[in-house]
């Protein structure tokens, strides 16, 4: 199916580009999000007339998360989860309670921003994550997990 990007999509494309995408992708996907329209001539045209527009918008999200970025960047968060003498957890610390832990300091992130390279963590001690605030805006941070007995 061809589209017409509205915003940056990674592996994909940039603002304003025409692509050719898998169907259930663009439909169940793409479309839905607001990230894409059909190529059709009328969603080009009215694309063209909007394009000064979207691309102010998009450099307007990118430096938001441009500053959000420098504030995050480097931070250490503490989450306190049951463990055993060993340091393996009982459950594990998820995307919910970085988010969560984060929003304590005051830092709004969504869950799906929270990239972690190794899957939940079950070990007490540091662990870097990434948080994606953009497509082009990825910040490491260091969660320690503390255990209580």
């Amino acid at each position: 199916m061809q589209i017409i990007l509205m915003e940056k999509v990674t592996n994909v494309g940039q603002l304003g580009d025409v692509v050719k995408v898998k169907n259930g992708f663009a439909r169940n996907y793409l479309i839905p999000q607001g990230k894409a329209k059909r190529a059709t001539a009328a969603n080009m045209a009215e694309f063209e007339a909007r394009r000064a527009e979207l691309e102010a918008a998009d450099r307007a999200k990118l430096a938001d998360a441009q500053a959000r970025g420098e504030k995050l960047a480097g931070l250490t968060v503490q989450i306190v989860q049951k463990a055993g003498v060993d340091g393996k957890l009982f459950g594990s610390v998820t995307n919910a309670d970085i988010c969560a832990a984060l929003a304590t300091q005051g830092f709004a992130v969504e869950k799906s921003q929270v990239r972690m390279p190794v899957g939940h963590l079950k070990q007490i001690g540091d662990h870097p994550v990434s948080i994606a605030l953009h497509t082009d805006v990825v910040v490491g941070i260091t969660v320690a997990v503390l255990g209580e007995q």
